[in-house]
């Protein structure tokens, strides 16, 4: 099929990077997130659209993969304000629909000026969906963080912690892993006093 993979696990390559977002495989297909824009249906509590049939393409693609991973706060290129404290968030994005079955997760977000403060958001919300956010929130002040710190998302910032993520409805373990290339594009902010 020259417009979308399987064993390759690429989304439809007409979508632009944009929609390939709200995209995710489960056992229809490849299929647009409830409440996409792209639906016309606004409802998050819609059933996802299928948008190309595959049956069992969720079991085809074996365990889900990390396909993004973005800074929702501060964003890409952003600043975060130290005196005004606020939370660090991050959503991860698989191929298809995971389960967060046990523990509290975390991702850390690397500290390029003094390792000493690598940020560590633990997940909060997204469960049996494809994108799981992960949050820490910083009282103004607070001495985790100081003017000047550039912060960034590196190779493999998700753990465990003693939890365990699932592909949706099986036993198999969700990969965790990312690549350096999907950290980069993920960016990084700088805090200011």
């Amino acid at each position: 099929m020259p417009l979308w993979g399987i064993t390759d696990e690429a989304k439809p390559k007409w979508l632009t990077d944009s929609e390939k977002k709200e995209v995710y495989a489960n056992e229809s297909g490849w299929v647009v997130e409830a409440g996409s824009k792209m639906t016309g249906n606004g409802n998050a509590n819609a059933q996802p659209e299928v948008l190309a049939c595959i049956g069992d393409l969720a079991n085809r693609l074996q365990n889900a993969t990390i396909t993004e991973i973005e800074l929702i706060n501060p964003v890409k290129g952003g600043t975060f304000d130290k005196s005004e404290g606020g939370k660090l968030q991050v959503r991860v994005r698989w191929n298809e629909a995971v389960t967060v079955v046990s523990g509290t997760p975390h991702f850390v977000i690397n500290n390029t000026t003094n390792a000493a403060r690598h940020q560590t958001c633990l997940y909060v919300s997204g469960n049996n969906t494809n994108e799981l956010v992960f949050e820490k929130t910083l009282a103004g002040g607070s001495s985790d963080i100081t003017a000047g710190d550039a912060l960034n998302v590196i190779a493999n910032p998700l753990a465990l912690n003693g939890g365990v993520i699932r592909d949706l409805g099986t036993t198999t373990a969700s990969d965790i892993t990312s690549s350096t290339a999907i950290g980069t594009a993920a960016g990084g902010f700088t805090c200011v006093a």
